[in-house]
Order: C-alpha cells, then structure tokens, then sequence
C-alpha cells in the first residue's frame, strides 16, 4: 500500500482538524472497509436528502441503537442469543457490531425505520438561512455619501 504525506498541505491551514483526521483515516484504511458487516448502501435522494440502509436480518427494534453527534452518527446493533434448537447451519449472521458514518456540516437524522429485516435511516441537509448565499443590492451612491465613509476615506 501507498503512504502518502499530507504535511505539506496541512502547514497553511487552520482550523481544518477535522478535514485531516478524514484524510489521514482515508489513507491509512481505518474506515474498516475489511469489516464489511452489515452490508449498507448510501443514496442520495435530492440535493438535500440521503438515505443509509442497512442489512440487519435477524436483529429487532430492541436490538438496533442509533445515536447522532455532530458529523457523526453511530448505528450498534447487539442481537440477543436465541434460546432453544440446536443449528446444523447458521448463515444468518447474529454478531454485534457498530458502524460509523461521517456526516457534513448540516446534515441531520431525519428518520429511521425497520421493514423486512433493512433499517432505513434518512437524513437531512438543513443549512442555517445565516450561512445561504444573499444577493447584495447595490446603490447608485456615490462613495462619499455612503453611511460610514469619510471624505478623506472615498478620495
């Protein structure tokens, strides 16, 4: 495998932490892409809407726990042991796991729902009305007779 060293771009940034902890898990393989349970799909739905769905056979609602942080958002699953009959074959997979999912800025859980053995969790882009883009009008004043400016400041 490759190493790649990211110092060089990192040296004039600031505040971009998070950006190189991605970058850096990235190249290193730490996304646990060899641990490949449950198995999930990412759609995009719209612009502002995703959905995560994921294979859990066999697990319940009271197995299943989502939780969302900022950027992150963490789907454990912990099956209870079956009590009973002795299996001469067990191909449905019962193990406990937990997978991570990065999420943007702005994106929330909107929803999560289990149907025939997929757990759908939906998510949402809401960016806040102070980060949208605002058109500027702008005034037929001269420098000068804008509020603010001084005469020695417009010459």
């Amino acid at each position: 495998m490759r190493s790649y060293d990211l110092s060089p771009l990192f040296r004039s940034t600031v505040g971009f932490d998070r950006v190189t902890r991605l970058l850096e898990s990235a190249l290193n393989g730490e996304d646990n892409s060899h641990n490949a349970y449950p198995p999930y799909n990412i759609e995009k739905l719209d612009d502002d809407q995703y959905r995560i769905t994921m294979a859990v056979a066999g697990f319940g609602l009271g197995d299943l726990e989502i939780t969302a942080h900022p950027n992150l958002l963490i789907v454990q699953g912990k099956a209870k042991e079956q009590q009973g009959g002795t299996f001469l074959h067990r191909g449905i997979a019962g193990r406990a796991f937990e997978r991570r999912f990065q999420l943007a800025d702005h994106i929330r859980v909107n929803n999560a729902a289990l149907e025939n053995g997929l757990l759908h969790i939906e998510l949402v882009r809401e960016v806040p009305e102070a980060m949208k883009p605002r058109t500027i009008q702008i005034s037929n004043l001269t420098p000068a007779a804008l509020p603010g400016v001084t005469q020695a400041a417009a010459a």
